[in-house]
């Protein structure tokens, strides 16, 4: 009953290895972001709340974002453990998630952290797109528009992978988030990852890293 967190910055390729983790384990990948996307893409008060803040290339907030959380993590669906992507992304997220597990009675098992230098993450969102339709991340290097190997869906560039935001939400990310970094680390929790390498590569370190749990 595994319950996990994946960190790391834009680009890091967070959503292709939560996927791999959550296929090994069964359990469901919780994305902030994706949630986020899904909101503004339908136009709810949440999605245009939280879409002046990822446009700017900021954090959005942490009542919003704790909001997502809670009613997510009380679906039935993750009674068997979980994989959060990409929360908690600052301190008090963090501190205030860690209050609610030891509310309920619960714990963490590992907090997964993928790193890369800042010049690999530029590189990689600015030939990334995104399937609109199953969510699969792609790495178009001519800058054209392709199709899903996956679906058939038009691939699409991501609202927030902007050039003119990219490198503000790594400086951010670096800025807010690291210091999430240390305190899992000081509990005892943490597992980084050189994400630098090709995806195989670095799916195949952590599978053998998870082997354990």
């Amino acid at each position: 009953m595994p319950r996990m967190i994946l960190l790391g910055a834009p680009g890091v390729g967070k959503s292709t290895h939560s996927a791999n983790i959550t296929k090994m384990f069964d359990i469901p990948t919780i994305s902030t972001g994706d949630i986020l996307r899904e909101n503004i893409k339908q136009g709810t008060e949440l999605g245009n709340r939280a879409k002046t803040y990822i446009e700017a290339g900021e954090l959005v907030p942490d009542e919003i974002i704790l909001d997502i959380v809670r009613e997510r993590l009380d679906r039935g669906d993750t009674k068997n453990g979980y994989l959060l992507d990409g929360f908690p992304r600052t301190i008090a997220q963090a501190e205030r998630f860690d209050s609610g597990l030891a509310r309920r009675g619960k714990t963490l098992d590992r907090v997964l952290y993928l790193s890369a230098p800042k010049e690999v993450l530029l590189k990689r969102i600015a030939t990334r797109q995104i399937c609109p339709k199953c969510g699969t991340a792609f790495r178009i290097d001519n800058g054209q528009e392709e199709i899903c190997s996956m679906c058939g869906a038009r691939l699409e560039h991501r609202l927030d992978d902007e050039v003119s935001t990219t490198e503000k939400r790594i400086d951010v990310y670096i800025e807010q988030t690291e210091p999430v970094v240390e305190h899992y680390k000081e509990k005892g929790l943490l597992m980084e990852f050189d994400a630098s390498p090709d995806m195989e590569t670095v799916q195949a370190g952590i599978n053998e890293a998870l082997k354990a749990i």
